[in-house]
């Protein structure tokens, strides 16, 4: 009996009017209404009136309890209700007692045809928990602020309303200047009302159009629609910095920080939500690389791509089952006579829709990931099997030269890799050099010199690349086995005209005839350079003058042919063909 009656009143069609309708009702749902089909009230329970805070609500219409965006869904289903053989369930708020309370009603006809009977059940706690579980979604636990999902939602809708404006914006990421320091001293309860106190700081800052977040960590993110030039960014960075100087009181402890931020701006450096971050994010980390309590707009030139392109490094690993990573090889000539003496092997990849991409790009995410080992080992063993076909075409001695980067060169396996690549080839130590920059050897010196002995074993030359750009040591030039320098391309740009530069080269020279060290003059692109270095005693030169890098089969070309001949003066070319 008890279900029985439980199924009459959780279906108002089945309700018995004869009965007593109204007093079903007060059995039925939080608030009940006997309404016309015009939706008008003709009784009401107990409940809704107390609910409503009212005993008149018989005769009015139940749409005109509804707020009013809500009521166009109610009023359509009443209608529907008067048609339908299944209850109609809307949600809709209803005013109540002056507070505006959420309802799920469902609403069905009554036996005769001309009534309907809607019960209502209050959502207001259901409504306000999953408010609370959106909320504790889209931000912040700490400090209320929105988190990074909401962030990327809300930069997808500045960037739409850029596209329709045609202005820009800009988002600016700003971190904490010394905050290890708070959790590390004074424990992360003071840490994390630091965090609190700056982003109160913060908001107060920016206009209500603003959006402030926190990302992470002591990391927020503030996203600035209308603010873009030069100008702008200034004003508002500045703001945001001098918000974060003021000292922080916390339980009787005075904290000092500061903040670093990086800015990037919408269109000129990026399109979606995501790069704009990552930029803005490695502008902040240039700023506090250089001096920190500063603001950093974000420049390719200065920061260089980002090295964490997800995608790309997706992309990398397939290239490599795919095979589409080769090698370019750029002459290393003589001086003296223009004559082809060795190639510089350089790692290319040929994406099948990016094109060429530049190593800039891949070479710090290979070395980040590890990736560069394999490739590295893939380079070597290439590029000493290509020496022999080039000798095949020349028939004359030649050397490769190659690239070691700093991860391939602290590798365990890395002298079992060397050996490899020798006892594959064939190739004798003396016709490899191994190019190192001075800044990977300064990393562990002892290490360094070890390998190096061990290189120098096999009779591999060693050669510093960059020479004078990195942690220059002179001890160390007497210290490691080297044999070879190459001399930046940053000091031979401005030659002939650059007193400062052509002194360096000059030092550089001197010292490494007192050495007994080769040296190749790196980015000789006019005769004048090439002639300067060469009066100077520089035995090898490389640059574009010479030759830009080129796939195999157009450096086996130049050697058949003996092309850079062609630059040599006449009586010297004389003697050579």
């Amino acid at each position: 009996m008890r279900a029985s009656s439980s199924a009459v009143t959780n279906d108002p069609r089945h309700a018995a009017p004869a009965a007593s309708p109204d007093g079903y009702m007060e059995a039925v749902g939080d608030v009940a209404f006997r309404l016309d089909r015009a939706g008008m009230i003709r009784h009401a329970s107990q409940r809704a009136e107390r609910a409503f805070g009212t005993h008149a609500l018989a005769g009015s219409v139940l749409t005109s309890h509804a707020v009013d965006v809500d009521q166009p869904a109610l009023r359509n289903a009443l209608i529907d209700a008067g048609t339908a053989s299944d209850p109609v369930l809307v949600e809709v708020r209803l005013r109540c007692a002056g507070r505006d309370t959420w309802y799920e009603l469902r609403i069905g006809g009554l036996p005769g045809g001309d009534e309907l009977l809607a019960v209502g059940r209050d959502m207001s706690a259901q409504r306000a928990t999953e408010q609370r579980l959106r909320h504790m979604a889209t931000h912040d636990a700490l400090t209320e602020l929105p988190n990074r999902l909401l962030l990327s939602d809300r930069i997808r809708m500045v960037i739409a309303n850029a596209r329709r404006s045609g202005q820009g914006f800009c988002v600016a990421t700003i971190g904490l200047d010394g905050f290890k320091k708070v959790n590390d001293g004074l424990g992360h309860p003071v840490g994390d009302a630091v965090l609190r106190l700056a982003a109160v700081r913060l908001r107060k800052t920016l206009r209500d159009s603003d959006t402030l977040a926190r990302v992470g960590g002591d990391e927020f993110v503030a996203v600035l629609p209308g603010t873009f030039t030069p100008d702008q960014i200034k004003l508002v960075s500045g703001r945001l910095l001098a918000a974060l100087q003021s000292p922080f009181e916390i339980d009787g402890h005075t904290v000092y920080l500061g903040a670093s931020v990086g800015v990037s701006i919408y269109p000129d450096h990026a399109e979606d939500e995501i790069r704009l971050i990552a930029l803005a994010d490695a502008a902040m980390g240039r700023a506090k690389e250089t001096g920190k309590g500063r603001t950093v707009v974000y420049s390719m030139r200065e920061s260089g791509p980002p090295q964490h392109d997800i995608s790309l490094e997706a992309a990398m690993f397939h290239a490599v089952r795919e095979g589409e990573f080769l090698l370019y090889y750029q002459p290393i000539v003589s001086s003296r006579t223009r004559r082809i003496e060795g190639f510089e092997t350089l790692m290319r990849w040929k994406h099948p829709t990016l094109g060429m991409v530049p190593p800039v790009r891949f070479i710090p995410i290979a070395e980040t990931n590890g990736l560069i080992n394999l490739l590295g080992a893939w380079a070597l063993k290439a590029a000493l099997v290509q020496l022999r076909q080039f000798e095949e075409v020349a028939k004359r001695d030649l050397y490769i030269s190659v690239n070691i980067s700093p991860r391939q060169f602290r590798n365990d396996r890395f002298l079992n890799v060397l050996d490899d690549a020798l006892g594959f080839s064939g190739a004798p130590g003396e016709k490899l050099v191994l190019e190192i920059t001075e800044g990977t050897l300064m990393i562990d010196p002892i290490h360094a010199e070890a390998i190096l002995t061990k290189m120098a074993e096999r009779h591999a030359r060693i050669a510093i690349d960059d020479f004078g750009t990195g942690y220059s040591s002179l001890a160390y030039l007497k210290r490691f086995p080297i044999s070879v320098l190459k001399i930046d391309r940053a000091f031979i740009k401005d030659l002939p005209a650059s007193t400062k530069d052509g002194a360096i080269c000059n030092a550089v020279l001197d010292l490494a005839k007192h050495l007994g060290l080769s040296v190749v003059a790196e980015g000789v692109e006019t005769e004048e350079q090439l002639t300067y270095v060469e009066s100077r005693g520089c035995d090898y030169v490389q640059g574009y003058l010479t030759g830009k890098p080129m796939p195999a089969h157009v450096a086996m070309a130049a050697l058949k042919e003996n092309l850079y001949t062609a630059l040599l003066p006449d009586e010297l070319r004389a003697g050579l063909i």
